[in-house]
């Protein structure tokens, strides 16, 4: 396997390399990681290499077509992808290696903040739907992103209510989810965002930097959305600095109704957390949901 690997890069970068090192590096609950290095013509190199069942190559095809797109609007860092696809019982996607930090400054984060605000300005001509050419994953959970004209549309049927199939198939009791898919479209009835780029599972673990200083995110679940589901994940599990919010602000400040909103987004995640993890997530969701529905009852 390694072998072959090897000569896949060697094709895809046009020198030939040869794994000599390979390191298990935490990589999550999803794949196996490993830290490649080998020797080329030029000098010695090093790859992230990530790996999985065969089965699941799609799940890597659209990480490299995700992190393209990213890429493609020069505005933010991700690392490049090198080369994707099946060897054995297994399916691979070989990553550029960053050296990554956790000691970030202030500046850094007000950077990061920045970089991302404009990827959410990022505007191609032609983009004026919601959705992606692709379905692909959040998590290892199936995301749905079939293009829609209407957000409210999109989010209601490809998120909230996908996830609730899927976690009411498991046995979840979510006694008023009907009634949650109903209020959505009012709840969000004054929300008409221009759709942005998003990496789509922007938490804490999919942010970084470089030892250089420079902001890193990686392991998107893109689509074409509301800007604002990044910026609420950011502030679901313990929250990014002040800084970044700041860096943020100076480049695309948020919209009123955001605080509003931004519990009815992190629902999504809570979901998928339930299917993916169980446990107390169903009493987080539901205590959710029965807010947004009861705070559209209120107001009849």
């Amino acid at each position: 396997m390694w072998t072959e690997i090897g000569a896949q890069i060697t094709q895809a970068t046009g020198e030939q390399f040869e794994i000599v090192d390979r390191q298990s590096i935490g990589g999550g609950c999803i794949n196996q990681v490993y830290r490649i290095s080998g020797r080329s013509r030029s000098d010695r190199q090093e790859y992230l290499l990530k790996l999985n069942q065969a089965s699941l190559i799609a799940m890597f095809e659209a990480e490299a077509a995700g992190l393209s797109e990213l890429a493609a609007t020069q505005t933010i860092k991700v690392p490049a992808p090198i080369c994707w696809g099946i060897v054995g019982k297994h399916s691979y996607i070989v990553l550029e290696y960053l050296d990554l930090t956790t000691a970030a400054t202030p500046q850094h984060w007000l950077e990061m903040g920045r970089n991302l605000a404009a990827m959410h300005r990022f505007r191609p001509v032609d983009r004026v739907k919601f959705g992606w050419q692709i379905s692909n994953t959040i998590g290892s959970t199936p995301q749905i992103n079939t293009w829609e004209n209407n957000w409210a549309t999109f989010f209601t049927n490809h998120r909230i209510g996908y996830q609730l199939q899927l976690a009411q198939a498991k046995g979840g009791s979510f006694p008023n989810a009907a009634k949650l898919l109903q209020a959505i479209p009012r709840i969000l009835a004054d929300r008409q965002p221009q759709p942005s780029l998003v990496h789509g599972d922007l938490w804490s673990g999919n942010a970084s930097f470089t030892t250089a200083g420079i902001p890193v995110i990686f392991d998107p679940a893109i689509h074409w959305g509301d800007r604002e589901v990044d910026l609420a994940l950011t502030e679901l599990f313990a929250g990014f600095p002040v800084d970044f919010y700041q860096g943020y602000a100076q480049v695309y400040p948020l919209d009123p109704g955001y605080s509003q909103r931004k519990d009815l987004y992190n629902l999504y995640h809570i979901l998928n957390h339930y299917n993916l993890f169980g446990g107390s997530y169903r009493s987080q969701a539901n205590s959710t949901i029965d807010r947004f529905v009861e705070g559209i009852e209120d107001r009849g």
